[in-house]
């Protein structure tokens, strides 16, 4: 699992070679500078080498997608990166894209469309239930076997977009016992960090968001808390933090959950 055996060609090299691989992976901010968030990364990466997925990354080519801009209510700077995106993506004739973080499937998928980035997208979580149901990917429980895990739903990949079987399906697939919050899918709860509250300070009130959802997930009384997203990742680490239950309850990204438990 040494970090050097991670094969991770660019999108340039690729081309220079003549090869076009079958996806890119769109890394994104917090995948390529957030050290948490850099596990998420390399987990994807390692499930991707194991099954011998032709792949690349765009590297320095790749910019920030425009979500936070956008949410935060500027449009203009929004447009101006996506715009710059789509030049590259359209200029490597990229088809498909799967991405790590919920954020950018989202703005990938449904906002570049009509500023003319039209490209298949899908969330890692769909990407592996798809190399499992193909037998690409064999899966075993490995440490989490009989494991309780709860899951919370990102709200840009499930209320947004619908997509709550496939990290549910990955998970189950690890042998473990899958407890569903009070709150969960079209009734999920925010982390707290969506619509770029995550680069803000907290407007007044008597709770974090993140402190609330923490609270759904605690009852479920979870060995590990599964996740998605980075920004989610972040916020419910804190929640565990501020609960001092840091040394009884992991939060894992899914990818990490099978890359772990498979030894990739």
């Amino acid at each position: 699992m040494a970090n050097e055996t991670l094969q991770v060609p660019t999108m340039a090299d690729m081309m220079a070679r003549g090869e076009t691989p079958e996806i890119l992976f769109w890394v994104g901010c917090s995948g390529s500078f957030d050290d948490r968030a850099k596990k998420i990364t390399r987990a994807i990466v390692r499930i991707l080498n194991h099954v011998g997925m032709k792949f690349a990354v765009l590297g320095t080519e790749e910019s920030c997608t425009g979500d936070p801009a956008k949410r935060a209510g500027n449009e203009f700077l929004f447009q101006m990166q996506a715009m710059t995106n789509i030049s590259v993506l359209n200029g490597y004739d990229v088809k498909k894209i799967v991405t790590g973080c919920p954020h950018c499937f989202n703005t990938l998928k449904n906002e570049y469309p009509e500023l003319g980035g039209k490209y298949e997208v899908i969330h890692h979580t769909q990407l592996v239930q798809e190399l499992i149901d193909s037998g690409k990917l064999k899966v075993e429980g490995g440490e989490f076997k009989g494991k309780k895990i709860t899951y919370h739903d990102p709200c840009y990949l499930g209320r947004a977009n619908d997509v709550y079987e496939a990290p549910r399906e990955v998970i189950k697939k690890l042998d473990v016992a899958l407890a569903e919050m009070k709150r969960s899918r079209q009734n999920g709860l925010c982390c707290g960090a969506g619509g770029a509250q995550m680069f803000k300070e907290a407007e007044k009130g008597n709770k974090e968001v993140n402190v609330e959802r923490t609270e759904d997930a605690l009852e479920t009384n979870p060995d590990v808390i599964a996740v998605g997203c980075p920004f989610c990742m972040t916020m419910m680490t804190d929640g565990v933090k501020h609960f001092n239950k840091e040394q009884q309850i992991k939060v894992m990204d899914v990818a990490e959950m099978i890359a772990q438990a498979n030894d990739l």
